[in-house]
């Protein structure tokens, strides 16, 4: 079980995607550029199967801000996004207005 204090730790908050790269040495990733209200971050994601870089650039998105820095195949990704998937594939955690980058997710 996680305690409500364990969830508090996480700062869950809005990001936009502004640049999308495909991930140099794996087929189903990207490396996205996101804004966080003031402070840029690179992200890798595996939703490529699922979203077209045209798709993603502009969008708003949730993001993990504070997990902690990993390597993946190479690339330094410094958050996580949120989705969730079923049978007919991914689909991105986002407000369903726009709202100012960087608000937290209670």
């Amino acid at each position: 079980m996680v305690t409500i204090e364990d969830f508090k730790k996480l700062e869950l908050k809005v990001a936009k995607i502004i640049d999308v790269k495909d991930h140099p040495q794996a087929d189903r990733l990207y490396v996205l550029t996101i804004d966080c209200g003031g402070q840029i971050k690179q992200i890798v994601a595996g939703i490529k199967n699922s979203y077209s870089k045209e798709s993603l650039l502009g969008r708003q998105i949730v993001i993990v801000d504070n997990l902690e820095p990993a390597i993946l195949r190479g690339v330094e990704s410094q958050g996580m996004l949120l989705a969730t998937s079923d049978e007919k594939g991914i689909s991105l955690i986002a407000p369903d207005r726009q709202v100012a980058l960087g608000s937290k997710v209670k």
